[in-house]
């Protein structure tokens, strides 16, 4: 746990009151400052905020769920997990940012600072081989440039867009509709122990809560709110998958569907949201293009652009040239490139502090590399 249990006592209490979703519990943050601020407030100071209702009011007065509190407490503990709230500086940046976030987090895996830039996929349970192996490829691919790839861990597309990500040894995150100690599919218990080791499986919901399904609507919003983007693949006109993509409009995140067959009513809900404005994916190029941006400062990044001198020359070693030429206009992971060269990563990594020392090449977030100018190499 990222604070002390007295502290995450208050965090479990006020978010467990009946009444207080995650829209009233920022609204009384902002009002008092912490939720043990809360708790201590009176009937009229609490009235006063205009965020709750005289039945909430009192049953914030009159708390009576310390037991449970202490023993929820206690089985994170005996399972290791983690908990963070909105007060932690591990708490993920983008999800923070939306209306309503989860105030608290249970966590199994590692630190969520790790994660960003990420994307989300989701889509069909009852996925065609098409749509498996278009999942797989597009989140290998974003996997190997560095994305952390965010998905639900239900059967179908949000499996085949974990593994994905897991084929490269990439990061994957799994948000839950259910506790994290009811692993849900069940099916899926050696998927969710992978995804814990290289990224992290995450819930709002207490540890033991069993997979409802009102659950799932609502831990949409984490995985659009958490990600740069999310790219939506083979959805029906009904598809809870659709509510991913309406949250990402609503947080001002960008929306990509994947198309299908004219004649498929799997495909009808991607063909939908790409009638309203989402972005036409057919490879990783298109999702990248969208969110360069986004990712490197509001620069979008042009394959075919020139420096402005193209005169300018840079003198480099042989290795730096060779590492150079590894670096191309796109976003390239450090590992790509290590992997490409066949050279140790350390070699590799001094290099890349060389030409970015000089000019010729910038580091983005998640480790990733592009090349600042067509140059000639001294």
């Amino acid at each position: 746990m990222q604070r002390d249990s007295e502290e995450y006592f208050h965090w479990l209490a006020l978010a467990s009151i009946p009444g207080v979703g995650s829209r009233t519990f920022r609204r009384l943050l902002t009002y008092f400052g912490t939720p043990e601020d809360v708790f201590n407030a009176s009937q009229k100071e609490l009235l006063a905020t205009r965020a709750v209702d005289p039945r909430i009011v009192s049953a914030i007065r009159k708390f009576d769920g310390a037991d449970w509190v202490a023993n929820e407490l206690t089985e994170v503990r005996k399972q290791g997990f983690d908990l963070i709230s909105l007060a932690d500086e591990s708490y993920p940046a983008y999800l923070r940012e939306i209306p309503n976030p989860p105030p608290i987090l249970y966590v199994n895996g590692r630190s969520l600072l790790e994660i960003d830039p990420a994307v989300g996929i989701v889509g069909s349970r009852n996925p065609t081989q098409y749509g498996l192996s278009v999942t797989r490829e597009l989140s290998s691919g974003l996997a190997d440039l560095g994305f952390t790839v965010v998905s639900g861990m239900a059967l179908g597309i949000d499996t085949a867009a974990h593994e994905g990500a897991l084929s490269m040894n990439g990061k994957t995150v799994a948000v839950l509709g259910s506790g994290l100690g009811k692993i849900y599919p069940a099916r899926n218990e050696r998927l969710y122990r992978k995804i814990a080791e290289h990224g992290a499986v995450i819930s709002e919901f207490p540890v033991n809560a069993l997979p409802e399904a009102y659950h799932f609507p609502v831990r949409n919003r984490i995985i659009s709110g958490m990600t740069l983007g999310s790219v939506i693949v083979e959805a029906t006109t009904r598809s809870g998958s659709l509510i991913t993509a309406r949250y990402a409009i609503e947080q001002g995140r960008e929306v990509f569907a994947v198309p299908g067959s004219i004649r498929s009513f799997k495909s009808a809900g991607c063909h939908q949201l790409i009638k309203e404005g989402a972005k036409l994916v057919e490879n990783v190029t298109d999702i990248i293009d969208e969110l360069a941006p986004l990712l490197y400062k509001r620069k979008k990044i042009d394959p075919e652009r020139k420096t402005k001198d193209p005169a300018v020359s840079f003198v480099l070693s042989s290795e730096e040239r060779l590492v150079l030429e590894a670096v191309t206009a796109y976003p390239v992971h450090i590992d790509t490139i290590t992997r490409h060269l066949q050279l140790d990563a350390s070699s590799v990594s001094a290099m890349l502090l060389q030409l970015e020392i000089k000019g010729v090449v910038e580091q983005m977030p998640g480790k990733l590399f592009v090349r600042q100018v067509d140059q000639e190499i001294g």
